[in-house]
């Protein structure tokens, strides 16, 4: 079941780099976009760490990279 799902959960992201990658304003869009509201919430005192990592995932990421971070670290998984 769990390898079901992972294969799933997998073409899903080759399917989403595909689409991304296809037009890379959009990608360099979400990424900046990602990065600002990154700022903006360490601004006003979210507290997550500015590091290497947490970075390169939102500029990888963009807008969802930021939401990954964020639950990342409310549920005290990382950072």
């Amino acid at each position: 079941m769990f390898g079901l799902v992972g294969l799933l959960v997998a073409l899903l992201i080759v399917y989403l780099i595909f689409r991304f990658l296809k037009n890379p304003m959009y990608l360099i869009a979400n990424s900046i976009m990602g990065i600002v509201i990154f700022v903006i919430l360490n601004l006003f005192g979210v507290g997550i760490p500015i590091n290497l990592f947490s970075v390169g995932i939102v500029a990888i990421g963009g807008i969802p990279g930021v939401i990954l971070v964020v639950l990342i670290h409310f549920l005290g998984l990382g950072f």
